[in-house]
Protein backbone atom coordinates (compact mmCIF):
# COMPACT_ATOMS: atom_id res chain seq x y z
CA UNK A 1 0.00 0.00 0.00
CA UNK A 2 2.89 2.21 0.92
CA UNK A 3 4.53 2.24 -2.50
CA UNK A 4 1.27 3.81 -4.24
CA UNK A 5 0.55 5.84 -1.72
CA UNK A 6 1.82 8.79 -3.94
CA UNK A 7 -1.75 7.87 -6.39
CA UNK A 8 -3.52 9.06 -3.42
CA UNK A 9 -1.62 12.27 -2.70
CA UNK A 10 -2.09 12.68 -6.20
CA UNK A 11 -5.73 12.55 -6.28
CA UNK A 12 -6.21 14.64 -3.46
CA UNK A 13 -3.73 18.01 -4.19
CA UNK A 14 -5.24 17.70 -7.79
CA UNK A 15 -9.08 17.63 -7.03
CA UNK A 16 -8.68 19.78 -4.24
CA UNK A 17 -6.41 22.47 -6.27
CA UNK A 18 -9.04 22.70 -8.82
CA UNK A 19 -12.15 23.24 -6.42
CA UNK A 20 -10.25 26.18 -4.81
CA UNK A 21 -9.04 27.56 -8.02
CA UNK A 22 -12.11 27.72 -9.30
CA UNK A 23 -13.60 29.38 -5.76
CA UNK A 24 -10.48 31.59 -5.62
CA UNK A 25 -11.95 32.70 -9.46
CA UNK A 26 -15.65 33.55 -8.04
CA UNK A 27 -14.39 35.38 -5.52
CA UNK A 28 -12.35 37.51 -7.90
CA UNK A 29 -9.18 36.53 -6.53
CA UNK A 30 -6.09 34.74 -9.20
CA UNK A 31 -6.54 30.92 -9.55
CA UNK A 32 -2.95 29.91 -7.71
CA UNK A 33 -4.44 31.69 -4.37
CA UNK A 34 -6.63 28.92 -3.91
CA UNK A 35 -4.31 26.49 -5.02
CA UNK A 36 -2.44 27.21 -2.20
CA UNK A 37 -5.05 27.79 -0.07
CA UNK A 38 -5.76 23.73 -0.67
CA UNK A 39 -2.36 23.26 0.01
CA UNK A 40 -2.49 25.13 3.33
CA UNK A 41 -5.49 22.78 4.39
CA UNK A 42 -4.57 19.66 3.41
CA UNK A 43 -0.89 20.32 4.73
CA UNK A 44 0.77 20.47 8.05
CA UNK A 45 -0.30 23.46 8.75
CA UNK A 46 -3.76 22.99 9.27
CA UNK A 47 -5.59 19.24 8.62
CA UNK A 48 -2.26 17.05 7.62
CA UNK A 49 -3.60 15.00 5.29
CA UNK A 50 -0.94 15.39 2.90
CA UNK A 51 2.81 15.94 3.80
CA UNK A 52 5.29 16.60 1.45
CA UNK A 53 7.54 13.69 -0.06
CA UNK A 54 10.55 13.68 -2.36
CA UNK A 55 8.26 12.68 -5.32
CA UNK A 56 5.95 15.56 -4.86
CA UNK A 57 8.73 17.65 -4.76
CA UNK A 58 10.30 16.38 -8.00
CA UNK A 59 7.46 17.32 -9.25
CA UNK A 60 6.83 20.71 -8.35
CA UNK A 61 10.29 21.33 -9.88
CA UNK A 62 9.20 20.11 -13.11
CA UNK A 63 5.63 22.60 -13.12
CA UNK A 64 8.23 25.78 -11.66
CA UNK A 65 10.38 25.12 -14.80
CA UNK A 66 7.18 24.76 -17.32
CA UNK A 67 5.89 27.69 -15.65
CA UNK A 68 9.37 29.72 -16.45
CA UNK A 69 9.46 28.08 -20.03
CA UNK A 70 6.19 29.30 -20.74
CA UNK A 71 7.07 33.20 -19.22
CA UNK A 72 9.87 32.68 -21.39
CA UNK A 73 8.25 31.42 -24.51
CA UNK A 74 5.60 34.47 -24.10
CA UNK A 75 8.32 37.29 -24.03
CA UNK A 76 7.88 39.98 -26.84
CA UNK A 77 11.45 41.19 -27.92
CA UNK A 78 10.09 43.38 -30.27
CA UNK A 79 8.08 45.13 -27.56
CA UNK A 80 11.17 45.22 -25.71
CA UNK A 81 13.03 46.72 -28.24
CA UNK A 82 10.45 49.26 -28.79
CA UNK A 83 10.41 50.31 -24.90
CA UNK A 84 13.79 50.59 -25.13
CA UNK A 85 15.48 52.92 -22.49
CA UNK A 86 12.48 53.99 -20.39
CA UNK A 87 11.84 50.22 -19.57
CA UNK A 88 14.84 49.24 -18.69
CA UNK A 89 15.43 52.26 -16.01
CA UNK A 90 11.59 51.44 -15.26
CA UNK A 91 12.70 48.11 -14.59
CA UNK A 92 15.64 48.66 -12.82
CA UNK A 93 14.61 51.16 -9.96
CA UNK A 94 11.83 48.85 -9.86
CA UNK A 95 13.97 46.48 -8.64
CA UNK A 96 16.69 48.07 -7.00
CA UNK A 97 14.02 50.25 -4.66
CA UNK A 98 12.04 47.03 -3.33
CA UNK A 99 15.33 45.35 -2.86
CA UNK A 100 16.83 47.56 -0.67
CA UNK A 101 13.39 48.56 1.54
CA UNK A 102 12.90 45.04 1.95
CA UNK A 103 16.01 44.06 3.14
CA UNK A 104 16.03 47.38 5.56
CA UNK A 105 12.15 45.99 6.99
CA UNK A 106 13.59 42.54 7.45
CA UNK A 107 16.79 43.69 9.27
CA UNK A 108 14.83 46.09 11.45
CA UNK A 109 13.10 43.17 12.67
CA UNK A 110 15.19 40.44 13.04
CA UNK A 111 18.74 41.99 13.40
CA UNK A 112 21.22 44.08 11.13
CA UNK A 113 24.37 42.86 9.79
CA UNK A 114 27.08 43.02 7.88
CA UNK A 115 27.41 42.35 4.41
CA UNK A 116 27.90 38.55 3.89
CA UNK A 117 26.04 37.97 7.19
CA UNK A 118 23.22 35.63 7.43
CA UNK A 119 21.18 38.67 8.56
CA UNK A 120 22.21 40.79 5.66
CA UNK A 121 21.86 37.60 3.20
CA UNK A 122 18.30 36.74 3.98
CA UNK A 123 17.60 40.22 4.05
CA UNK A 124 18.47 40.76 0.67
CA UNK A 125 16.80 37.50 0.08
CA UNK A 126 13.44 38.85 0.75
CA UNK A 127 13.87 42.19 -0.66
CA UNK A 128 14.63 39.79 -3.68
CA UNK A 129 11.22 38.31 -3.22
CA UNK A 130 9.28 41.70 -3.28
CA UNK A 131 10.97 42.70 -6.62
CA UNK A 132 8.91 40.56 -8.47
CA UNK A 133 6.48 41.65 -10.77
CA UNK A 134 3.87 39.73 -12.54
CA UNK A 135 1.50 41.75 -14.82
CA UNK A 136 -0.77 39.14 -15.97
CA UNK A 137 -3.61 40.92 -13.42
CA UNK A 138 -2.56 44.38 -15.10
CA UNK A 139 -2.82 43.55 -18.25
CA UNK A 140 -6.06 41.85 -18.11
CA UNK A 141 -7.67 45.17 -16.43
CA UNK A 142 -5.69 47.52 -19.34
CA UNK A 143 -7.13 45.18 -22.03
CA UNK A 144 -10.60 45.82 -20.36
CA UNK A 145 -9.97 49.91 -19.99
CA UNK A 146 -8.80 49.58 -23.87
CA UNK A 147 -5.06 50.99 -22.18
CA UNK A 148 -3.17 48.13 -23.07
CA UNK A 149 -1.05 49.59 -26.11
CA UNK A 150 -0.75 53.23 -25.10
CA UNK A 151 2.31 54.91 -24.18
CA UNK A 152 1.86 53.93 -20.55
CA UNK A 153 0.88 50.46 -21.09
CA UNK A 154 3.60 49.51 -23.55
CA UNK A 155 6.01 51.12 -20.85
CA UNK A 156 4.02 48.90 -17.88
CA UNK A 157 4.89 45.76 -19.77
CA UNK A 158 8.33 46.42 -21.75
CA UNK A 159 9.47 47.02 -17.90
CA UNK A 160 7.79 43.82 -16.29
CA UNK A 161 9.89 41.52 -19.16
CA UNK A 162 12.84 43.11 -18.35
CA UNK A 163 11.97 42.96 -14.21
CA UNK A 164 12.01 39.53 -14.90
CA UNK A 165 14.96 39.20 -16.59
CA UNK A 166 16.93 41.45 -13.82
CA UNK A 167 15.11 38.99 -10.91
CA UNK A 168 16.25 35.94 -12.48
CA UNK A 169 19.93 36.82 -12.43
CA UNK A 170 20.00 39.07 -8.87
CA UNK A 171 18.21 35.62 -7.56
CA UNK A 172 21.41 33.50 -8.82
CA UNK A 173 23.60 35.85 -7.87
CA UNK A 174 22.07 35.74 -3.76
CA UNK A 175 21.96 32.46 -3.89
CA UNK A 176 25.21 32.20 -4.68
CA UNK A 177 26.29 34.61 -2.30
CA UNK A 178 25.22 31.55 0.49
CA UNK A 179 28.13 30.27 2.60
CA UNK A 180 29.22 27.63 0.70
CA UNK A 181 27.18 27.71 -2.39
CA UNK A 182 30.59 29.67 -3.88
CA UNK A 183 33.52 30.01 -2.12
CA UNK A 184 34.74 32.31 -4.75
CA UNK A 185 32.33 35.41 -3.88
CA UNK A 186 30.05 37.38 -5.93
CA UNK A 187 33.42 38.09 -8.90
CA UNK A 188 32.76 34.32 -9.53
CA UNK A 189 29.30 34.19 -9.36
CA UNK A 190 28.85 36.92 -12.05
CA UNK A 191 31.59 35.77 -14.07
CA UNK A 192 29.50 32.27 -13.91
CA UNK A 193 25.90 34.10 -14.82
CA UNK A 194 27.80 35.93 -18.00
CA UNK A 195 29.42 32.72 -19.07
CA UNK A 196 26.09 30.99 -19.18
CA UNK A 197 24.31 33.81 -21.19
CA UNK A 198 27.17 33.71 -23.74
CA UNK A 199 26.69 30.15 -23.93
CA UNK A 200 22.73 30.03 -23.59
CA UNK A 201 22.71 33.07 -26.72
CA UNK A 202 25.79 31.11 -28.78
CA UNK A 203 24.03 27.43 -28.71
CA UNK A 204 20.39 29.73 -28.61
CA UNK A 205 21.09 30.83 -31.96
CA UNK A 206 21.80 27.21 -33.25
CA UNK A 207 18.95 25.87 -32.11
CA UNK A 208 17.04 28.48 -33.06
CA UNK A 209 17.59 27.66 -36.87
CA UNK A 210 17.26 23.56 -35.70
CA UNK A 211 13.86 24.99 -34.30
CA UNK A 212 12.82 26.72 -37.35
CA UNK A 213 13.80 23.88 -39.31
CA UNK A 214 11.68 21.38 -37.66
CA UNK A 215 8.94 24.02 -37.00
CA UNK A 216 9.16 24.57 -40.82
CA UNK A 217 9.46 21.25 -42.17
CA UNK A 218 6.66 19.26 -38.92
CA UNK A 219 4.39 22.26 -38.29
CA UNK A 220 1.99 21.94 -35.47
CA UNK A 221 3.07 18.56 -35.14
CA UNK A 222 3.89 17.11 -31.31
CA UNK A 223 7.54 16.54 -32.33
CA UNK A 224 7.96 20.60 -31.94
CA UNK A 225 6.29 20.91 -28.61
CA UNK A 226 7.90 17.71 -27.36
CA UNK A 227 12.29 18.84 -28.65
CA UNK A 228 11.35 22.66 -27.21
CA UNK A 229 10.03 20.49 -23.60
CA UNK A 230 13.52 19.11 -24.17
CA UNK A 231 15.82 21.76 -24.42
CA UNK A 232 14.03 23.19 -21.27
CA UNK A 233 14.88 20.55 -19.12
CA UNK A 234 18.44 20.52 -20.43
CA UNK A 235 19.50 23.99 -20.39
CA UNK A 236 18.14 24.11 -17.00
CA UNK A 237 20.23 20.73 -16.14
CA UNK A 238 23.20 22.41 -17.24
CA UNK A 239 22.61 25.50 -15.67
CA UNK A 240 22.47 24.13 -12.03
CA UNK A 241 25.01 21.23 -12.36
CA UNK A 242 27.93 23.13 -14.63
CA UNK A 243 27.53 27.07 -13.46
CA UNK A 244 25.49 27.03 -10.49
CA UNK A 245 22.55 28.62 -11.64
CA UNK A 246 19.02 27.92 -10.84
CA UNK A 247 17.66 25.60 -12.93
CA UNK A 248 15.14 28.03 -13.73
CA UNK A 249 16.88 30.36 -15.23
CA UNK A 250 17.67 28.04 -17.68
CA UNK A 251 14.13 27.28 -18.75
CA UNK A 252 13.28 31.07 -18.61
CA UNK A 253 16.10 31.09 -21.36
CA UNK A 254 15.31 28.24 -23.27
CA UNK A 255 11.60 30.24 -23.73
CA UNK A 256 13.58 33.29 -24.70
CA UNK A 257 15.40 31.44 -27.13
CA UNK A 258 12.19 29.79 -28.79
CA UNK A 259 9.72 32.61 -28.58
CA UNK A 260 10.25 34.06 -31.94
CA UNK A 261 9.10 30.47 -33.66
CA UNK A 262 5.85 30.93 -35.78
CA UNK A 263 4.57 27.74 -34.22
CA UNK A 264 5.50 29.74 -30.67
CA UNK A 265 1.54 29.53 -29.62
CA UNK A 266 1.35 25.98 -30.59
CA UNK A 267 4.06 24.92 -28.06
CA UNK A 268 2.73 26.90 -25.48
CA UNK A 269 -0.60 25.85 -25.85
CA UNK A 270 0.45 22.17 -25.95
CA UNK A 271 3.36 22.52 -22.78
CA UNK A 272 0.48 24.50 -21.10
CA UNK A 273 -1.89 21.25 -21.21
CA UNK A 274 0.61 19.37 -19.03
CA UNK A 275 1.47 22.00 -16.93
CA UNK A 276 -1.80 23.52 -15.96
CA UNK A 277 -3.40 20.03 -15.47
CA UNK A 278 -0.70 18.46 -13.43
CA UNK A 279 2.88 19.90 -12.61
CA UNK A 280 1.69 23.70 -11.82
CA UNK A 281 -1.14 22.62 -9.38
CA UNK A 282 1.04 20.27 -7.53
CA UNK A 283 3.44 23.51 -7.75
CA UNK A 284 1.30 25.59 -5.72
CA UNK A 285 -0.22 23.39 -3.42
CA UNK A 286 2.57 22.56 -2.49
CA UNK A 287 3.82 26.04 -1.74
CA UNK A 288 1.33 25.27 0.69
CA UNK A 289 2.37 22.14 2.06
CA UNK A 290 5.33 23.82 3.03
CA UNK A 291 3.78 26.78 5.10
CA UNK A 292 4.09 26.76 8.69
CA UNK A 293 2.40 29.26 11.53
CA UNK A 294 4.13 26.82 13.92
CA UNK A 295 6.30 29.77 14.75
CA UNK A 296 3.73 32.67 14.01
CA UNK A 297 3.83 35.22 16.49
CA UNK A 298 2.98 38.83 16.98
CA UNK A 299 6.28 40.25 15.48
CA UNK A 300 5.82 37.99 12.53
CA UNK A 301 2.27 39.05 11.92
CA UNK A 302 3.19 42.97 11.82
CA UNK A 303 6.38 41.94 9.89
CA UNK A 304 3.85 40.31 7.36
CA UNK A 305 1.27 43.60 7.37
CA UNK A 306 4.52 45.74 6.67
CA UNK A 307 5.88 43.72 4.45
CA UNK A 308 2.55 44.11 1.88
CA UNK A 309 2.90 47.90 2.29
CA UNK A 310 7.03 47.87 1.41
CA UNK A 311 6.10 45.44 -1.65
CA UNK A 312 3.20 47.51 -3.24
CA UNK A 313 4.52 51.23 -2.36
CA UNK A 314 8.13 49.97 -3.30
CA UNK A 315 6.92 49.55 -6.85
CA UNK A 316 4.93 52.85 -7.21
CA UNK A 317 8.23 54.66 -5.90
CA UNK A 318 10.74 52.60 -7.88
CA UNK A 319 8.68 52.70 -11.23
CA UNK A 320 6.71 55.41 -10.64
CA UNK A 321 9.13 57.77 -9.37
CA UNK A 322 11.82 56.60 -12.48
CA UNK A 323 8.77 57.38 -14.95
CA UNK A 324 8.48 60.90 -13.48
CA UNK A 325 12.06 61.25 -14.40
CA UNK A 326 11.93 60.04 -17.48
CA UNK A 327 9.26 62.74 -18.48
CA UNK A 328 5.97 61.12 -17.95
CA UNK A 329 3.47 63.83 -16.25
CA UNK A 330 2.59 62.77 -12.49
CA UNK A 331 -0.59 60.85 -13.57
CA UNK A 332 1.48 58.74 -15.99
CA UNK A 333 3.50 57.73 -13.44
CA UNK A 334 1.11 56.95 -10.93
CA UNK A 335 0.07 54.47 -13.65
CA UNK A 336 3.13 52.77 -14.09
CA UNK A 337 3.77 52.73 -10.59
CA UNK A 338 0.26 50.69 -9.71
CA UNK A 339 0.82 48.64 -12.86
CA UNK A 340 3.93 47.13 -11.40
CA UNK A 341 2.48 46.76 -7.71
CA UNK A 342 0.81 42.72 -8.46
CA UNK A 343 2.80 39.91 -7.09
CA UNK A 344 2.22 35.77 -8.40
CA UNK A 345 4.34 33.13 -9.73
CA UNK A 346 7.94 34.83 -9.87
CA UNK A 347 7.56 35.89 -6.59
CA UNK A 348 6.34 32.14 -4.99
CA UNK A 349 9.18 30.57 -7.37
CA UNK A 350 11.32 32.89 -5.87
CA UNK A 351 10.79 32.02 -2.20
CA UNK A 352 10.32 28.06 -2.85
CA UNK A 353 14.00 28.90 -4.21
CA UNK A 354 15.00 30.63 -1.00
CA UNK A 355 13.37 27.95 0.95
CA UNK A 356 15.49 25.24 -1.01
CA UNK A 357 19.29 27.38 -0.10
CA UNK A 358 18.12 27.87 3.32
CA UNK A 359 17.72 31.95 2.87
CA UNK A 360 14.17 31.53 4.12
CA UNK A 361 11.95 29.47 6.31
CA UNK A 362 8.38 28.26 5.53
CA UNK A 363 6.51 30.72 8.18
CA UNK A 364 7.82 34.03 5.66
CA UNK A 365 5.14 32.26 3.06
CA UNK A 366 2.18 33.33 4.89
CA UNK A 367 3.53 37.03 4.07
CA UNK A 368 3.95 36.34 0.65
CA UNK A 369 0.58 34.58 0.24
CA UNK A 370 -1.20 37.65 2.29
CA UNK A 371 1.49 39.75 -0.91
CA UNK A 372 0.04 38.19 -3.78
CA UNK A 373 -3.67 38.43 -2.37
CA UNK A 374 -3.98 41.69 -1.64
CA UNK A 375 -1.69 42.84 -4.39
CA UNK A 376 -4.16 41.02 -7.28
CA UNK A 377 -7.73 42.46 -5.47
CA UNK A 378 -5.89 46.26 -4.87
CA UNK A 379 -4.17 46.84 -8.20
CA UNK A 380 -6.80 46.51 -10.45
CA UNK A 381 -8.81 48.42 -8.46
CA UNK A 382 -6.92 51.38 -8.61
CA UNK A 383 -5.74 51.52 -11.84
CA UNK A 384 -9.57 51.68 -12.61
CA UNK A 385 -9.65 54.24 -9.90
CA UNK A 386 -6.79 56.88 -11.88
CA UNK A 387 -7.96 55.56 -15.47
CA UNK A 388 -11.51 57.41 -14.19
CA UNK A 389 -9.70 60.51 -12.85
CA UNK A 390 -8.99 60.92 -17.38
CA UNK A 391 -10.40 64.06 -18.45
Amino acid sequence: MDSVHYLFDLAVLLFSAKVFGIAAKKLGAPEVVGQIAAGLLLGPAVFGFVTETDFLAQMAEIGVMMLMFEAGLETDLKKMRQTGLKATVIAFAGVAVPVVLGMLLFMAFYGFGGPGSDEFLKGLFIGVIISATSVSITVAALKELGKLNDEVGTAITGAAIIDDVIGIVVLTIVIGMKPGANSAGAGSILLKVVLFFALAIGTGFLVNLGMHWLDSHYPHMRRVPIASLCYCFLLGYIAETYFGIADITGAYVAGVVLCNLSDRDYIEEKVDISSYMVFAPLFFTGIGLKTSFSAMNLRLLIFSILFVVVALTGKVIGCGGSALLLGFNRKDSLKIGIGMMSRGEVALITAQKGLAAGLLTADFFTAIILLILVSSIVTPICLNYVYRKDP
